[in-house]
């Protein structure tokens, strides 16, 4: 479409010139003294001038389809700044770390404080019919879940640890790359390594620490249950007293309870409001991470056009 306005535009113009020459001429030589022939001539010449013109036209055409609109060196600036901006991100998300990891460990420790608890529950019949989910009607596996948690907190805080070493490395890779003079290679290698290796481990401990959050979730659950059902029956203090008291007061067992519920709820909350920022930002950052990945290829692609003198055709169509 384009081509084409553009030969009919060029060809008014020309027409245009022909009439004003013609009408010219016609101002010089009267009409009557131009024989048929010649005036087919003279036609004929015109049709031989267009035609010619629209073959420079469309040759013109191709060559501007076949030139990139955007250089290798634009597209190199746009995957510093995309960079840059990953690194700005990346800085914030590491901040975020220091309180996961206090949280990861306090929950570790805290659920050995809660085992006897869950050792409790698991021996009193009437409360295995009230238990949360997953754990209801599964009073004889309860005595796992202390390992299993710890299990988990333990990967959710090696992850930590991975994600603060592969991102250090990352910021030093983009620290290293001049923004004035940026090196095509430096870049390349930071791009790489941040749809590798850092989002890798992005995505890793993303899925760790949502798995910190469900075993809190399940552990608070679970303690605000067995509050409920301990303080609406006698059953179990009763046949778990052996289990829960041992040499503590009864009292002090009911009160470390309510504490513990609301210390793990306030720190859950906290812990998931944190989490939960993490997540959007580690969401945002995934369009910037393809996008330095797909301009990356084009840089590449662009090169070897143009050290093959092909121009760069199906990079620059890529670009559009």
């Amino acid at each position: 479409m384009k081509r084409r306005v553009l030969v009919v535009a060029c060809t008014a113009i020309l027409l245009g010139r022909g009439a004003e020459g013609n009408a010219s001429e016609a101002a010089v030589v009267p009409p009557a003294s131009l024989t048929c022939e010649e005036s087919l001539e003279r036609r004929q010449k015109l049709v031989e001038e267009l035609q010619a013109l629209q073959v420079r036209l469309e040759q013109k055409i191709r060559e501007m389809e076949c030139s990139p609109t955007v250089s290798s060196d634009e597209l190199l600036a746009k995957n510093v700044r995309h960079l840059q901006d990953l690194s700005a991100n990346t800085r914030a998300q590491r901040q975020s770390m220091a309180d996961f990891e206090k949280f990861v460990t306090w929950m570790s420790s805290s659920l050995a404080g809660y085992e006897k608890y869950i050792q409790a529950g698991s021996v009193v019949a009437g409360f295995a019919r009230v238990l949360p989910i997953p754990y209801a009607g599964q009073a004889s596996v309860l005595t796992k879940f202390v390992s299993q948690g710890v299990l988990s907190l333990n990967a959710a805080s090696g992850s930590i640890a991975s994600y603060l070493k592969t991102s250090d490395r990352y910021l030093a890779m983009v620290d290293a790359i001049d923004p004035v003079r940026p090196d095509a290679v430096k870049v390349s290698a930071a791009a790489r390594y941040a749809d590798g290796e850092l989002l890798r481990a992005m995505t890793d401990v993303q899925a760790k620490l949502r798995t910190s959050a469900d075993v809190s979730a399940s552990t608070l659950s679970f303690l605000e249950t067995l509050d409920h059902y301990a303080g609406n029956t006698d059953e179990y203090w009763a046949k778990t007293k052996a289990f829960v008291t041992r040499n503590d007061a009864y009292k002090n067992d009911k009160s470390y309870l309510a504490a513990s519920i609301e210390g793990l709820r306030n720190r859950a909350a906290s812990f998931n409001g944190r989490l939960r920022l993490f997540e959007e930002s580690a969401k945002k950052d995934l369009p910037l991470i393809k996008n330095l990945v797909a301009y990356d290829d084009l840089i590449r692609e662009l090169d070897r056009k143009r050290a093959s003198g092909d121009g760069g055709g199906a990079a620059a169509q890529a670009v559009k």
